[in-house]
């Protein structure tokens, strides 16, 4: 078998063009449509999609290394793709357990089309158990979705919308309903995206506000019906598994590439008092050796757990919390990590344009991804103590 060489699917030369339109998309607040361009002309959409259908027929472990990659160079965009990737790596663990029913999906990848992520409703701490976006059920089989989405990544080109809605009519309702609303001129007006993304950090997402009015989802694109509430149903371990290691992936990106600048800034800068390097001074070597401490923990523990997904591991009950944990621990690293960085590149770091400040901006982000740090510790007490009772 042929090693894995991320270079080959992401090469140096793409990431540098990537790494320089990096902090004019985070000035500007602009999509990175030329990064996209050519991501997929590189055949990065479908890099979880099997080779038989057109794709790469990489695995989980092998597309969190090419995020960590990619967010070493631009994390906005790294988080941008990784929203379409959780809907292929979605259909990939489908596939793998013998379960073909977004197949869609993964031809559509390799075929070019964009896939967003519709699953975030402002105040909805249910997540993927509750919806508070209506699913009408049609005469013809589909569904007609109302509701409102928040932090849609890709909002200005996506073509497929991955959401979720609660059906509340139907005979054997109550149902969460997982589907997919097309881009189209038949659409227009029944979705609507919002120019509201104007944010701390991550702006070129443009993870923007979708209003949806009676947006349809037509009955071939209708993923799976589910009871609401916790559910072990395979598309929800497939969306959750997938979304948290690659989620965790952008982070333990972000986490070395503030690692290497600080390395860089050590080297470079000089103490007047001294006159050594500041690699040299104790306290910045302590500094950095903690970095690099917390940031080695984190590329084996997503190898191990997307090794996992991919070869079919039975984690039972156990694995929402080991997923969790491992996206709040990437997260909480790679914000410590890019502190620490700050404070070893010094007072330029403090401007905008630093690449450190973009970072530091940036990292803030995962903090709001599900798992948040309060739903994380939830589910690990869960796991070792058993439910709250009463």
């Amino acid at each position: 078998m042929t090693a894995f060489d991320p270079a080959a699917f992401l090469p140096d030369d793409l990431l540098a063009r990537i790494r320089t339109r990096a902090p004019i998309h985070d000035r500007d607040n602009t999509f990175p449509d030329a990064d996209l361009a050519e991501l997929r002309d590189a055949g990065y959409l479908s890099i979880l999609v099997p080779s038989e259908l057109g794709g790469a027929g990489l695995g989980l472990a092998e597309a969190s290394v090419l995020q960590q990659r990619l967010a070493g160079a631009a994390p906005a965009t790294a988080l941008a793709v990784n929203m379409h990737l959780v809907w292929t790596g979605v259909a990939k663990v489908l596939a793998d357990r013998g379960i073909d029913e977004l197949r869609f999906v993964q031809e559509g990848a390799a075929a070019g089309e964009v896939f967003a992520f519709g699953i975030s409703e402002a105040g909805n701490d249910l997540v993927l158990f509750g919806s508070g976006t209506d699913a009408a059920p049609r005469d013809d089989g589909g569904y007609a979705f109302t509701g409102t989405k928040i932090f849609t990544s890709l909002a200005p080109v996506w073509t497929q919308l991955g959401l979720h809605g609660l059906d509340t009519t139907s005979p054997d309702a109550p149902k969460m309903v997982y589907a997919f609303v097309p881009r189209s001129e038949e659409a227009a007006g029944r979705v609507v995206t919002r120019d509201d993304w104007d944010t701390l950090g991550m702006r070129g997402t443009q993870s923007r506000t979708t209003e949806l009015h009676g947006a349809v989802a037509p009955a071939d694109r209708i993923a799976r019906r589910i009871d609401p509430g916790p559910n072990p149903d395979p598309l929800v371990f497939g969306i959750f598994s997938a979304f948290e290691i690659l989620l965790a992936s952008v982070y333990t990106g972000i986490a070395r590439r503030a690692l290497d600048v600080a390395v860089e800034s050590a080297r470079s800068r000089t103490s007047k008092s001294t006159g050594r390097a500041h690699s040299q001074d104790p306290d910045i070597r302590r500094r950095i050796a903690g970095m690099a401490l917390a940031y080695d923990a984190l590329p084996p523990q997503l190898a191990a757990l997307a090794g996992d997904v991919d070869g079919l591991a039975d984690h039972g009950a156990r694995w929402f919390s080991l997923l969790a944990g491992l996206k709040h621990r990437a997260v909480v690293a790679a914000k410590s990590v890019v502190d620490d960085a700050v404070l070893v590149a010094g007072g330029s770091s403090y401007f905008a344009a630093h690449e450190l400040g973009r970072l530091y901006r940036d990292v803030l982000a995962g903090l709001f991804h599900p798992s948040d740090p309060e739903s994380a510790h939830a589910t690990v007490a869960t796991a070792w103590l058993g439910p709250l009772e009463g």
